[in-house]
């Protein structure tokens, strides 16, 4: 089988409730918590046989969130979207809409309501 190389990703978060809402608010999406003995996790929504990888929120006491460790890009329909919904959900934004080059669209970062650095990539 052949596939991109990531397979799941997961964002650390203190307060599920809080990170729930920040992430629902900002992308527009339902995330669904499930408990796994005592392993709380926050599934992003899944879109079926699409491109990209699967994530969730998580909350573990091993898993602390950053903002140096991996950065995590969300793909967009236009960055801007998201970035507008950004402080209004209690994030802050880290780097405010770029163009990386005309051939590779755009990306911009924030950190969210967990502490957490998170980009996001468009085409426009």
């Amino acid at each position: 089988m052949k596939h991109n190389m990531i397979g799941w990703f997961e964002v650390p978060v203190n307060d599920m409730e809080r990170a729930k809402k920040f992430y629902e608010t900002v992308f527009k999406v339902e995330i669904s918590i499930h408990d796994f003995g005592g392993i709380l996790m926050g599934w992003f929504p899944d879109r079926g046989e699409v491109p990209g990888a699967q994530g969730t929120l998580i909350k573990q006491d091993t898993y602390l969130p950053s903002q140096e460790g991996t950065l995590v890009y969300f793909i967009s329909e236009n960055v801007q979207n998201e970035l507008d919904r950004v402080e209004v959900a209690g994030g802050t934004i880290y780097q405010p809409k770029s163009q990386i080059s005309a051939e590779h669209g755009y990306m911009a970062a924030f950190i969210d309501t967990e502490g957490n650095r998170i980009a996001l990539h468009s085409r426009t």
